[in-house]
């Protein structure tokens, strides 16, 4: 009886492991399996996306018919397509409570919505319309509005999607002022936040990246201190910096070239039409052009000044608490013992940064920021206690469309990796390259992912463990490597700037009250002419081995060159209409 159970016992338990291990090996090997059976079906779900985006100019049909129809191609059994439909829809419900689960995207959500607090607060109690009459009387033209929006967006360095909600609404007033564009505004918005994030040495960014090199190089067996590298790659990555430039040049020689120039001489010649869609741009306008004061509130600077000052010195100190406190719940003793005798130190403080959680931070931030706002507004007599919460309250509302949007994006983002999608890329387009040209399709490589999937940080974390080993096989000096890991790093920016389901693209759209897709519409041709000149110009001469002090200079002049043929002059008015056509 004894054996008969211990045998018993012994069989279930055998079973239990053997299942356990099928159904771990099947939760780790989903997307590989995903990829070799739908093959190249696994793109249908961004495809849709994409062009329904397109299509239709609503980016939520687009993002749910996206996420559905990559539940359709995980249900779909036999020929029950009626059941795989239903299975889809329930599917999408699923991803979406998923997506609100996860602490880091709940965290997102409360930011943005409390960031939008922040900013009616200040709107109401004059600061937005102060900042914008003080800002006003520098930016005298057109060209000095959009350098003070550019100069602007590198102060918010330290992450991007703060950069994209704060800019946006502070300085539409003033760019609408001058009839600079809501899509040009919207560029300068987005190409300033995740480039100017992605280069920062102290970022949300940071960890990740330093991370991933970190193990790259332990992958491969090669001592190196990831920091280092990361530093190293700074220099070659060409998208980030050259975008940031074009900015300047198109700016200080006030061209334009493609659909961006259409917009910029609708704005100047003040036509109202914002947007090709007015339902959504009327609607995007109404909840973010309201900066107008209560009645009867002395104008003050001071009353945005304080709230967006502490929002931004309270998020870098609420990185570095956040990240102080990971490292000391850590195992790392090196490290802990490190922060804890040289706690202001640089290294302290990267290291803080590197391991703070930004959605959380963010959102104790900009919490901090709105009760401040609240406790000036009522010391002030502005409002009462109760008035300012209802303020506070309305000002998350204007960002309700946003949270919805980045659920729909996220939810994307889990059918795509489920689906395999980006290892089926990565297995298509990847394969034995010369030398010189290596560095160039992997920039190309994650610009296609990031655009497919609307994430920089999937795709780094899908390249970089490819990059590292390919680039030290093919040539182990170090210099090849950092110039191939740059491509991992600001490819996949390239692809995110011109993917209409990317976070940044979606919010930068929306601090600057701009339709999205007319967003996409205008900045896609700027974002392929730069990554171009970022592959010809850059990558490719890096990939022979050029130094850096010669290909930079080169690559700002074909630029400089490039917008001198192909854009026109949008410094018009009203009685030069007539050299438009």
């Amino acid at each position: 009886m004894n054996k008969k159970n211990a045998r018993l016992f012994l069989i279930t338990t055998m079973l239990f492991v053997m299942s356990s291990v099928s159904t771990f090996a099947a939760e780790t090997d989903i997307a590989t399996v995903n990829a070799e059976k739908f093959g190249v079906l696994t793109i249908l779900p961004p495809l849709v996306a994409i062009v329904l985006a397109f299509a239709t100019k609503n980016v939520i049909v687009s993002l749910v018919l996206g996420v559905m129809s990559g539940g359709f191609l995980l249900n779909l059994n036999g020929m029950n397509v009626f059941s795989a439909l239903f299975s889809s829809f329930l599917d999408l419900v699923d991803r979406a409570i998923a997506a609100l689960a996860d602490p880091w995207n709940a965290g997102i959500i409360l930011q943005v919505l409390a960031i939008g607090g922040v900013i009616n607060l200040v709107a109401k109690m004059g600061g937005a319309k102060a900042i914008a009459e003080a800002l006003a009387k520098k930016a005298k033209n057109a060209r000095s509005a959009q350098l003070i929006t550019w100069a602007s967006g590198l102060l918010v360095f330290f992450d991007d999607y703060a950069n994209s909600l704060i800019i946006g609404p502070m300085m539409r007033p003033v760019t609408d002022k001058m009839k600079i564009s809501r899509e040009r505004l919207a560029f300068v918005i987005d190409a300033t936040a995740a480039p100017v994030a992605g280069l920062a040495i102290i970022s949300t960014w940071v960890g990740l990246e330093v991370g991933l090199i970190g193990d790259g190089f332990n992958a491969i067996g090669v001592e190196a201190n990831a920091f280092s590298v990361f530093l190293n790659t700074i220099p070659f990555r060409f998208y980030n910096i050259l975008i940031l430039g074009f900015i300047v040049l198109t700016s200080i020689m006030l061209k334009d070239f493609g659909p961006m120039r259409e917009a910029e001489l609708r704005a100047r010649r003040g036509e109202s039409k914002l947007a090709s869609s007015k339902e959504i741009d009327e609607k995007i306008s109404s909840e973010h052009s309201d900066l107008e004061p209560l009645p009867g509130v002395k104008l003050n600077i001071w009353n945005a000044i304080i709230p967006i000052g502490i929002l931004i010195v309270g998020a870098l100190f609420a990185f570095y608490y956040s990240g102080y406190q990971t490292i000391l719940s850590g195992d790392d003793a090196t490290l802990i013992e490190l922060v804890k005798n040289s706690p202001l130190s640089f290294v302290s403080i990267r290291e803080a940064f590197s391991n703070a959680d930004a959605s959380v931070a963010l959102f104790q931030a900009a919490l901090f920021a709105g009760i401040v706002a609240l406790c000036m507004g009522v010391n002030k007599k502005i409002f009462t206690v109760s008035e300012g919460l209802e303020m506070w309250v309305d000002g998350m509302k204007t960002l309700v469309i946003t949270c919805v949007i980045l659920i729909c994006a996220w939810s994307l983002s889990s059918v795509i990796k489920e689906l395999g999608t980006a290892k089926f890329l990565v297995t298509l387009l990847s394969g034995s390259v010369p030398e010189f040209l290596l560095p160039s399709i992997i920039f190309i490589l994650g610009g296609i992912i990031s655009f497919a999937t609307g994430t920089s940080f999937g795709t780094i974390g899908i390249l970089m463990p490819l990059t590292i080993p390919l680039a030290h096989s093919i040539n182990p000096e170090m210099s090849y490597i950092v110039v191939s890991i740059s491509a991992v790093l600001t490819g996949s920016i390239f692809g995110d700037h011109c993917s209409p389901i990317s976070d940044t693209t979606i919010l930068s759209s929306m601090g600057a009250g701009c339709n999205h897709i007319d967003h996409v519409r205008t900045q896609m041709p700027y974002a392929l002419f730069v990554g171009a000149i970022a592959i010809l110009f850059g990558y490719i001469p890096a990939g022979f081995g050029l130094p850096i002090y010669l290909i930079m200079p080169v690559a700002f002049m074909v630029m400089f060159i490039g917008i001198q043929i192909f854009g026109k002059s949008v410094d018009i008015d009203e009685n030069e209409e007539k050299l438009i056509a």
